[in-house]
């Protein structure tokens, strides 16, 4: 515990995925009060034209109550 799993678009290189974990990592130890040893970071890689279908519907409209920062956008407007 804690477990993050991040979703977003393909193409980012190996040394920014492996910042953004390190990142994300940083910050959970420092905000949760956790030892690192506990936090593990996934990543899932969304093509933009599977997005809506994928993630936004089942995660950000299907989780609404559970979304803490919710979204600036919405695919289907």
């Amino acid at each position: 515990m804690p477990h993050v799993i991040v979703k977003m678009y393909p193409g980012r290189s190996a040394d920014t995925i492996e910042q953004l974990a390190q990142a994300i990592t940083r910050d959970v130890v420092a905000i949760a009060g956790c030892a690192e040893k506990s936090v593990s970071v996934a990543l899932e890689e969304v093509p933009p034209e599977k997005w809506a279908a994928e993630v936004y519907l089942p995660d950000i409209q299907g989780q609404a109550d559970n979304l803490i920062k919710k979204p600036g956008y919405d695919p289907f407007s």
